[in-house]
C-alpha cells in the first residue's frame, strides 16, 4: 500500500483545483491546438502537431501523476493538532544553538516544503529531528550543512 501524504485544506484545494483545470481547460486547449496543427497538411513534418502532440503528453502525465498523489492524500484538521509534541502541522519556535538564531518553522509533507517561507518537511533532518519532541526539548540534527543543536521553546498551530 502506498503511504499516506497528509497535507493542509489549503494545499488539496491547490491540487483538486490544479487537476480540474488539467482535465478541461487544459485538454480542450490541447485537442483544438492539434485539431489545427492538422489543417496544416502532412503531420509527419508538422513542427505545429508535434509540439501539440508533446505538450498533449505533458498534460496527460502531469494528470495521472496528480490523481495518484491526490488518492494517497489526507487532508490535515487543523482543530486536531495536538501541540504538547511537534508533530504534522504544528508551528515550532526553535532556538537554533549554534548561531543563537530564533526561528519559526511549519512542519507540514515534502509537497507543502518551502524554505522561503520556514516551511519544513517531516522529513526533513531537522522536522525529522523535531518531531514527537515537546517543548523544552533539546533535539540534534544532521543536516547538510553539518550537526545542529536545536531547543524547542514552542509549539502552536
Amino acid at each position: 500500500m502506498a503511504e499516506i501524504i497528509k497535507v493542509t485544506k489549503e494545499k488539496y484545494e491547490e491540487l483538486t483545483s490544479r487537476l480540474h483545470y488539467l482535465e478541461t481547460e487544459a485538454r480542450a486547449e490541447v485537442a483544438a491546438a492539434i485539431k489545427n496543427a492538422k489543417e496544416f497538411g502532412d503531420i509527419s513534418e508538422n513542427a505545429e502537431y508535434a509540439a501539440a502532440k508533446d505538450t498533449q503528453v505533458e498534460i496527460e502525465t502531469e494528470i495521472l501523476r496528480l490523481t495518484e498523489t491526490l488518492n494517497h492524500i489526507e487532508v490535515i484538521n487543523e482543530d486536531e493538532i495536538d501541540t504538547s509534541i511537534v508533530s504534522f502541522g504544528t508551528k515550532v519556535k526553535v532556538l537554533d544553538k549554534s548561531n543563537n538564531e530564533v526561528i519559526e518553522y511549519t512542519i507540514l509533507s515534502t509537497l507543502e516544503a518551502s524554505s522561503r517561507e520556514n516551511k519544513i518537511s517531516d522529513q526533513s533532518p531537522i522536522g525529522k529531528a523535531l518531531m514527537g519532541h515537546k517543548k523544552g526539548d533539546v533535539v540534534f540534527a544532521k543536516t547538510p550543512g553539518g550537526d545542529v543543536e536545536i531547543e524547542i521553546l514552542d509549539i502552536t498551530k
